[in-house]
């Protein structure tokens, strides 16, 4: 097809066809791209081409300025003239030049290995997710129209970069009184969500190439974080009271970062007896680490009083402190915080008002508002009444119906039990055929970087479960469960 039978072709027209402006301009797009109309190659005129194409000459100088504006043509007094464009935009008649090869990612990218599957975490069974059906949307959202029409037009725009004062004092006032955490509004960071504090960490406090410690098996998002950071990883192991940490551990891969769920671990339920807190804070002074404390579900104590916070208990410990609304209201609203210790505060904020943005602003008010006149710590005794409920009926359901030899890890806090089985029995390939029939437990042993036969098990999610249905679920599990055993059952 020639230059000039190219531009005289029609325009679609009719219902669903794009505006002819968009039309024009799309295919002049097109033939210079792919050589069609060469470099210095002459436009017909407005007057002319308007008339080929029986549409307004409007039409087709608007799309002579888009292409002028977007460097495909030159307009001067001889006329519209194809601009010279790179040897990528090809040749007249040549053949589509192959494809370029894709850049280097960060090799970094190759380390993060996804262990999740798709899935609607509205599911039953489903670990870590509350019961959305049952938070109080309408005591939200008064809360949030109130800060929308107390706050100036100014809190539309960006914040501090901290989060927003009102929050942040909130915040500190909450976790002195319920978590033992000694702080001030000033070292507290409003960050996005837990995985937001953990990046923060590990920007603010460490090197390409310097080593953490993680659990294992372990939070998978701790995981992540020290990947984006270039950071080298030693998982070590947990049991009933918590991380180990052998002598050789210090001697040989000294830390610059430690992670830990002390007052729940994730995804056990074990907690960090107080001797080895304390003989962690100690040795991590020594050695110049730093102890990131992601207090994850301690609000959600099921038997005697909360764990109070590794944090609070000595004076300027090296402890970063890691907590979040995820759970505490819904994981779509996004808000976590970080707490610097006394020292690293004094040193790092400067540098962490320039790395962030201040954002959410209303959500973080109508947050510090539902704080302060107690709509939270009303909704925070409500969901720890539930949970009780329903992990009590999990329990009850495992006995009853799972009917298979198993082992339950933890489970006096939080939203999930874990369960433990025999090597017989794999679990992510139960978790595989449980999805297939519309449950969401999660595999235990991906949740280890290096997993071993005593990681074989379910974490079992009962924050978006209903007690009632927990015997009949437990019924299903058990005949996936032998199914993949390999004693072959037929599914009810």
């Amino acid at each position: 097809m020639t230059s000039s039978a190219l531009l005289a072709s029609p325009l679609a027209r009719g219902p669903g066809a794009l505006p002819r402006q968009r039309q024009l301009i799309q295919r002049l797009k097109q033939a210079i791209l792919a050589g069609q109309l060469p470099a210095g190659g002459k436009l017909p005129s407005s007057r002319a081409l308007a008339e080929e194409l029986e549409i307004s000459r409007n039409t087709v100088l608007i799309a002579y300025e888009q292409l002028t504006a977007e460097g495909f043509v030159i307009a001067d007094r001889q006329g519209t003239r194809v601009a010279p464009l790179s040897a990528a935009a090809g040749a007249a008649g040549q053949a589509a030049a192959p494809p370029s090869p894709v850049p280097a990612t960060a090799r970094r990218l190759a380390r993060i290995v996804s262990t999740r599957y798709a899935h609607d975490g509205s599911l039953p069974l489903t670990p870590g997710t509350p019961a959305l059906t049952q938070f109080p949307a309408s005591a939200w959202r008064r809360a949030q129209d109130r800060a929308l029409q107390a706050a100036p037009a100014a809190a539309l725009g960006y914040g501090d970069p901290l989060g927003e004062p009102a929050l942040r004092e909130a915040i500190a006032q909450y976790l002195r009184v319920s978590r033992g955490v000694r702080c001030d509004a000033s070292r507290i960071v409003i960050t996005e969500g837990a995985q937001g504090a953990l990046a923060l960490c590990v920007q603010l406090l460490t090197n390409p190439g310097d080593t953490a410690w993680l659990e294992e098996p372990g939070y998978r998002g701790a995981k992540a974080a020290f990947h984006g950071g270039d950071l080298e990883m030693l998982p070590l192991r947990v049991d009933d009271d918590g991380i180990v940490i052998p002598d050789s551990a210090w001697r040989d891969h000294p830390p610059r970062l430690i992670q830990t769920t002390p007052s729940h671990q994730y995804p056990t339920g074990a907690v960090l007896s107080l001797t080895r807190r304390l003989d962690l804070i100690e040795r991590a002074r020594q050695a110049g680490a730093w102890i990131i404390e992601d207090d994850y579900d301690s609000e959600f104590r099921h038997q005697g009083e909360p764990i109070a916070a590794m944090q609070g208990l000595v004076a300027d410990a090296p402890v970063l402190y890691v907590g979040t609304f995820s759970k505490t209201m819904f994981p779509a609203l996004r808000l976590g915080y970080l707490v610097l210790p006394r020292a690293l505060a004094a040193q790092a904020m400067p540098s962490v008002v320039e790395m962030l943005r201040g954002g959410h602003r209303l959500e973080q008010l109508a947050m510090a508002a539902f704080i302060e006149n107690g709509q939270f710590s009303r909704h925070l005794g409500r969901m720890r009444r539930l949970y009780r409920e329903r992990q009590a009926a999990l329990r009850d359901a495992l006995a009853a119906h799972f009917g298979i030899e198993h082992e339950v890890l933890g489970g006096h806090s939080g939203l999930h039990l874990t369960v433990r089985l025999p090597p017989a029995y794999p679990d992510q390939e139960i978790v595989r055929q449980a999805r297939a029939l519309g449950m969401n437990p999660s595999a235990l042993s991906s949740f280890a970087v290096s997993p071993r036969p005593q990681d074989n098990g379910l974490v079992i999610g009962y924050g978006n479960t209903g007690a009632e249905r927990f015997p009949a679920l437990l019924q299903r599990l058990r005949e996936v469960a032998l199914e993949c055993g390999g004693r072959r059952r037929p599914l009810s």
